[in-house]
């Protein structure tokens, strides 16, 4: 069996610390638990979505730029018209992908409020939107152009459809946080310290939660850090072990699914007791 890679660690400026924490871990003054580095800054929101605005804007542009090559209204004559077609299909892409996640980080930054759910939606998906009207458009307009030849359509709509669903799929996003969620959160923890996992979508309380037993680094900041790290709902475990209740969990859906089935069977029940009766 192949020996199992030791993880580097560095600190919040990047810098590789793997050497000074063998030596700590070989005097004995390093902690028990997995290394631990700081969480960058928050980021400023406002400048991520105007990155992420300027992105989508140059995505479309190159929408119609691969438009115009499929009408011939653009020939760059050292390279084949379907070469340019894909060529500016995958920069489309490119730049709708940059952008979502830029608006994704901003919105973890400055969430909107929830009490509007279209609009909640809506402010969140941005990303996805904006890939429809970055590929759909010119997929209608392939297959409806009578002068593009057979294999131009083929090839044209197949790298369309499979861009249209990897920009989809990146701009989604899985795991939004609206401002009530994190005015709870900050609310409840404001300046403490929470932790996080680099692949986990929680974070905690306790560095020793047992949920670590698997990592072999943390990061350590506040809960509005980890919220704009994408870490938007906090351990179930920590929150069993603080008696915390009043911010939502990972586990809450389930806790709901749980709490509706028992009002399911406590109406059901009241309906059998009179009918014994």
């Amino acid at each position: 069996m192949a020996e199992k890679k030791k993880p580097i660690i560095v600190n919040v400026e990047g810098e590789d610390i793997t050497a000074q924490h063998e030596k700590e871990k070989a005097e004995g003054i390093s902690q028990v638990g997995p290394p631990i580095q700081q969480a960058p800054p928050v980021g400023n929101a406002k400048g991520l979505r105007i990155g992420a605005v300027a992105l989508w804007v140059l995505a479309i542009i190159f929408e119609v730029l691969t438009v115009l090559v499929v009408f011939g209204k653009v020939n760059l004559s050292f390279m084949p018209q379907l070469t340019q077609m894909i060529i500016f299909l995958v920069l489309d892409l490119a730049c709708v992908v940059a952008g979502a996640q830029l608006w994704k980080k901003a919105n973890h930054i400055d969430p909107v409020s929830e009490a509007n759910s279209t609009k909640f939606w809506i402010w969140n998906n941005m990303g996805l939107i904006v890939c429809a009207l970055a590929f759909v458009p010119f997929i209608i307009l392939l297959l409806t152009n009578k002068n593009a030849d057979k294999k131009t359509k083929m090839v044209g709509v197949i790298v369309a459809v499979i861009a249209l669903l990897i920009g989809g799929l990146l701009g989604y996003d899985y795991n939004p946080v609206s401002a009530e969620d994190k005015q709870e959160a900050m609310a409840v923890f404001g300046e403490e310290d929470v932790y996080w996992t680099r692949f986990g979508k929680c974070y905690h309380t306790h560095d020793d939660c047992q949920s670590f037993s698997q990592s072999e680094q943390l990061t350590k900041g506040t809960v509005e850090q980890a919220i704009a790290a994408n870490r938007t709902k906090f351990c179930s475990f920590c929150a069993k072990r603080d008696d915390i209740t009043n911010v939502k969990t990972d586990d809450e859906a389930l806790n709901e699914e749980n709490a509706q089935d028992i009002q399911e069977a406590e109406d059901a029940l009241e309906d059998e007791v009179p009918a014994a009766k």
